[in-house]
């Protein structure tokens, strides 16, 4: 059976969605979205949702706030169908200790200058937030009002639909085996049934699956796999409307859960375990466990009855610079989205849009987001996408 369609996206997680729907505001709407399962079942169901414009690198922190547009307004940007993507609006606050104020600062001057709203605020500041908290090490802090987290798989389906509604095909089950490669150019893709989709672009926003799809084509794309733990927890009290805190002195973040449970999560990454994401353990490690109830009884020595009622795992697809690749590259008519190292959701309607962009123009309209931050090309080139105001001990996030 042969197809064909103007482009194929292969992927149906949030990015491989954020690109559809983001091409469909443009009016490209021949495309299809090529899934091996569902929508949304691979990595993406496993984000902790995340959502900050904190980032040293300001295109990053561009990227986050535009797409912070798109949380608050769903049903303007995604349409009436869209329903609720899970985004709650709790505000964002990071604390440093003093061997980072100076970086902290810098940061978030240069967010202001790429339009993130965000601010310097005092300890007690964010003691009135977080009432439980020991905020002794810390010496400086920055909030964001407009920060808090999300769901990333009813995020994905909400940029599904929308995409749908405007005339993308979304193929789910539809397992894409290889791509169609005729002398340096891609011509579509192969299906496990036989069936052959003719394209002239393909977008490859397969995630932690990435590196080995690529690799028999010649393209390399430097995606380690790495396995993320978070652990859910009963605080045993009610903390009322407590934002998302990044601790970046004991290295951890914790966020509200819908129903008053804090998730946590580690931001200690200089060690990170290589995983299959087709078979690794979906939950903590009592190494993990132990590490959690030592850090979040640290730093929230309020919480007397608490305890931890789950946990999950999943996979970051990590880059060598912990920054995506969002790009043309290897062959002609191939563009590659993919490498997210844990940005993926605070960011993912700028990157459909920048798909769409490169689908369309060949480069970034948003003059504040080049594309060649987030070339392929840069790892061979030796040009690694860095903050210039890295902070110790937590330079991979930020």
């Amino acid at each position: 059976m042969n197809q064909t369609a103007d482009v194929v996206i292969i992927g149906g997680g949030l990015e491989g969605t954020a690109a559809a729907w983001s091409l469909s505001q443009r009016g490209v709407t021949d495309v299809l979205v090529a899934e091996r399962s569902t929508v949304g079942s691979g990595m993406t169901g496993k984000s902790s949702g995340i959502v900050r414009c904190h980032y040293g690198v300001s295109s990053l922190a561009a990227m986050a706030t535009t797409s912070l547009d798109v949380f608050e307004k769903p049903e303007q940007f995604l349409g009436p169908h869209a329903g609720d993507i899970g985004f709650r609006q709790t505000g964002y606050v990071v604390g440093v200790g003093e061997p980072n104020v100076g970086a902290l600062r810098k940061s978030l001057a240069a967010q202001r200058a790429v339009g993130v709203q965000t601010e310097e605020i005092d300890a007690d500041e964010v003691a009135a937030l977080w009432p439980t908290a020991d905020l002794s090490p810390f010496a400086a802090f920055g909030w964001e009002a407009r920060g808090g987290y999300g769901d990333a798989y009813q995020t994905a389906q909400a940029f599904a639909i929308s995409a749908r509604a405007a005339g993308v095909r979304i193929r789910q089950g539809a397992n894409v085996t290889d791509l169609l490669v005729d002398g340096d150019r891609v011509t579509g893709i192969r299906l496990a049934d036989g069936t052959e989709v003719s394209a002239g672009t393909v977008v490859v926003a397969t995630g932690a699956w990435t590196r080995p799809f690529l690799a028999r084509h010649g393209v390399d794309v430097p995606i380690r796999v790495v396995r993320e733990q978070i652990v859910l927890i009963d605080p045993g009290m009610d903390l009322g409307p407590v934002p998302v805190f990044s601790d970046l002195v004991s290295l951890q973040y914790v966020r509200p859960e819908l129903g008053g449970e804090i998730l946590f999560g580690n931001s200690d990454l200089a060690h990170c375990e290589d995983a299959d994401p087709d078979d690794y353990l979906n939950r903590a490690t009592a190494g993990f466990v132990d590490l959690t109830v030592d850090k979040v009884g640290t730093r929230f020595p309020g919480l007397t009855d608490a305890s931890i009622t789950g946990s999950y795992a999943g996979c970051y697809d990590v880059t060598p610079d912990w920054n995506p690749v969002i790009s043309a590259g290897g062959l002609d008519g191939l563009i590659v989205a993919a490498g997210f190292s844990g940005h993926g959701f605070k960011i993912a309607p700028a990157v459909g849009r920048l798909v769409a962009d490169l689908v369309t123009d060949g480069r970034s309209v948003d003059p504040r987001i080049p594309e060649t931050d987030f070339a392929l090309s840069r790892f061979a080139d030796g040009t690694l996408l860095k903050s210039p105001y890295p902070y110790v001990g937590a330079g991979e996030m930020r």
